[in-house]
């Protein structure tokens, strides 16, 4: 069985629409996402739209992001936090929580923070940062002592993530996999293309990871970010075409 594996879409509704694209044409039968489906992104009510719409569908499993939480938690202390070391972040946090309606915002309240599943004799844990915290990086430099630290009393065999935008993996002391899927919506790499991975099951527990990479109108993406009615939206459409920071 093949496996979609998605996350940190953040608004980027044509980048999650060729990456549907592909998924279909690699003929995945089940898809998971990892959360973080509206922040910063060009079209987040549409975004949510969509992963609503995919939500109800048998295959499809879903999880919260730290930046879902924060738009559904949203607070004048939350936005001040961001706003210490993130202030274009937190600008567009503001407005997030302002314009989303609250069917979209009570959606993304209500999705699990994890969730435990068996694939094919394969034990799965989703996770959006890390087992430990949806905020926490698991980054291709992170030390595999300290990966192994995070999955402390995790039983499963493969642990799905994203939140860094930067796709990598880990194969442990413990034979337990972990797999940093990038990002469809936001790519932190130096390419900006949209990522996601497929994860191949054989039926017997046993599995293969692969990213893919998925070009899409990047160019398109920016112009609709960058009209958008908050402080600093110009500079993360830039970054739709030359991706250089993690946060603003």
């Amino acid at each position: 069985m093949k496996i979609a594996v998605l996350s940190d879409i953040h608004g980027n509704l044509l980048a999650l629409e060729s990456v549907m694209d592909d998924i279909q044409k690699n003929n995945c039968e089940k898809l998971l996402f990892l959360g973080d489906y509206a922040l910063a992104g060009p079209e987040p009510g549409d975004t949510v739209n969509f992963c609503m719409s995919f939500s109800k569908r048998d295959n499809v499993e879903m999880i919260q992001g730290n930046t879902d939480e924060m738009i559904a938690n949203y607070s004048e202390e939350v936005f001040n936090n961001v706003a210490k070391n993130a202030p274009i972040m937190a600008n567009a946090l503001k407005e997030e929580a302002n314009t989303l309606s609250k069917h979209q915002i009570e959606f993304l309240r209500d999705l699990p923070a994890q969730k435990s599943l068996t694939i094919d004799g394969v034990k799965i844990l989703m996770v959006h940062g890390s087992p430990r915290r949806n905020n926490e990086d698991i980054m291709p430099d992170t030390p595999l002592e300290e990966v192994e630290k995070m999955l402390s009393g995790v039983k499963e065999d493969l642990i799905l993530c994203g939140h860094t935008h930067i796709p990598c993996g880990f194969q442990t002391n413990t034979r337990q996999t972990v797999l940093n899927d990038g990002s469809v919506g936001r790519p932190f790499t130096e390419n900006p293309e949209a990522c996601y991975a497929i994860v191949t099951t054989f039926g017997n527990g046993g599995f293969e990871v692969e990213h893919h990479f998925v070009k899409y109108d990047n160019v398109s993406a920016a112009k609709t970010l960058a009209t958008r009615h908050f402080e600093g939206a110009d500079k993360l459409a830039h970054m739709l075409i030359h991706p250089t920071h993690r946060h603003f």
